[in-house]
């Protein structure tokens, strides 16, 4: 990727029936499988860092370690949402991210996470990567 890295990444997804519970509204933890989506295409297109990779051969996990979530107004099937993630903070081995999805001006839900990287051999803490670091500063 060239250029600098935007401070907000945006996706838009549609909200399908696997996302709904019988009242036809998304089921709250499928927004945390969306929000998953969105970190993964932030990575892989948003960085230019590529989530499969780091997952497959490089061996490095990111698991949520803090999770908060506001849950503000529902959302339907069919209805296409924009979820953006936008970082707050990168420390040395984490990142703090805050999402939402919104319709319209409308935020349906707002998330903040921390994720950690580790080790998918040891499962210890390991330092940001230095390509990560390198796309987070640019």
């Amino acid at each position: 990727m060239s250029g600098a890295v935007p401070t907000r990444f945006e996706r838009d997804y549609l909200i399908r029936f696997s996302h709904c519970d019988p009242a036809g509204i998304v089921f709250y933890p499928q927004y945390l499988v969306l929000f998953n989506h969105l970190v993964e295409d932030w990575f892989t297109e948003g960085l230019g860092v590529p989530y499969a990779g780091m997952l497959g051969p490089r061996r490095i996990g990111l698991p949520i370690v803090r999770l908060e979530c506001d849950f503000r107004a529902i959302s339907r099937m069919g209805e296409v949402l924009r979820f953006g993630l936008a970082v707050e903070r990168a420390g040395g081995k984490s990142l703090t991210l805050a999402l939402d999805a919104r319709l319209g001006g409308e935020q349906r839900v707002a998330a903040r996470q921390v994720l950690v990287f580790t080790s998918l051999d040891s499962h210890g803490a390991i330092d940001i990567p230095a390509d990560v670091r390198a796309a987070l500063a640019a």
